[in-house]
């Protein structure tokens, strides 16, 4: 079987792997579609990113789909044949976190595609991949599986929302809208915000942001001082959601939020000087979010009903053996929101 690996920076290939033997407690599905997420560029370009490096080869990807090939012998009530959406998230059940009911934070976390610990949990950019019956949920049969690979970015989305604590009648800013932003906004609508604007540097993503459902789109490129009216008396916005990973776009964050409001943080990669006198003048909370876990199942469910409707995310589509290109379509952020690998 195929399988797209990473040795460092800019060290991308395609490899033959053997096809893993089925266990009696496993499923074995065929991957169909896998999407480029922006960690896979970060190994692909960078090796890593912040502390966190590549150490080995690893299989890169975690937003799959695929259809069960086989099942095990103690497995029940699964199929082959059936079309499947692909948890990546697979915690311990047994570390503190975990006994909390906080699996996205798993001590022992075995998330695909992740070089966090060594040695590195392997990838699901793989012809065949040998799932536990919880990462499988059924798609309906309207839904392509190109879409459901959508599942986990939006449930990125989902848990961000969870962490925001609701945002019925809120007005949301969101910074960033590639993939997850996008899909993000879908989900607020969904969620009952009141009103949802979206702010970006490209053109590109600011459509697919308002395809999704946005109010008002935003291009800090060629209007840098558009957020400055949201800044009067202590901010504007209840939550803003800052999924860019820029530092300018976090101290942005901070403006423009109302006191008392909340800043939640998906992005990654920027070091931030946090001016402390405006979150306590200010009172706002700053929140993280990390992954996810039950919200997956969620998330297949919105797109299973079209409560969230995907597709507008979706800019390219390339076969696995072209992966090298694939990878270098999704690091043109001006050109490309999701592009997904095409295992058929």
């Amino acid at each position: 079987m195929q399988v797209v690996m990473c040795a460092g920076a800019g060290q991308l290939s395609v490899q033959d792997h053997p096809i893993p033997e089925l266990s009696a407690d496993m499923i074995r599905a065929k991957v169909a579609f896998g999407g480029i997420c922006g960690s896979d560029l970060h190994y692909y370009q960078h090796g890593g990113f912040g502390t966190v490096r590549v150490k080995e080869p690893l299989a890169l990807g975690h937003e799959v789909s695929g259809v069960v090939d086989a099942v095990g012998a103690d497995v029940e009530g699964r199929y082959v044949g059936e079309r499947i959406a692909i948890s990546p998230s697979r915690p311990c059940g047994h570390c503190r976190f975990c006994q909390l009911g906080i699996h996205n934070q798993c001590l022992n976390m075995r998330f695909y595609g992740s070089a966090m610990p060594f040695p590195h949990i392997q990838g699901a950019f793989s012809e065949y991949i040998l799932l536990h019956p919880y990462q499988v949920h059924a798609i309906a049969d309207h839904v392509t599986l190109s879409e459901a690979a959508l599942a986990e970015p939006l449930s990125v989305g989902l848990h961000a929302i969870q962490r925001a604590g609701g945002v019925l009648g809120a007005k949301v800013l969101v910074t960033g809208c590639g993939p997850i932003g996008s899909l993000l906004i879908g989900a607020l609508r969904r969620a009952g915000a009141e009103l949802i604007v979206a702010a970006d540097v490209a053109a590109l993503p600011l459509k697919c942001a308002m395809d999704m459902g946005a109010d008002l789109a935003i291009n800090l490129a060629t209007e840098p001082d558009a957020l400055a009216a949201y800044k009067a008396d202590k901010g504007y916005f209840d939550v803003v959601f800052e999924a860019s990973g820029s530092a300018p776009a976090f101290l942005n964050a901070l403006d423009v939020v109302r006191a008392r409001g909340v800043v939640v943080v998906i992005g990654v990669g920027a070091e931030v000087h946090i001016p402390l006198s405006q979150l306590v003048g200010k009172e706002v909370d700053v929140r993280g979010t990390f992954r996810f876990h039950q919200e997956f199942a969620t998330a297949v469910r919105f797109l299973n009903d079209r409560l969230v409707d995907g597709r507008p995310v979706i800019t390219g589509v390339e076969p696995v053996r072209n992966a090298l290109a694939a990878f270098n379509m999704a690091s043109d952020k001006s050109k490309s929101l999701k592009v997904q690998l095409d295992f058929a």
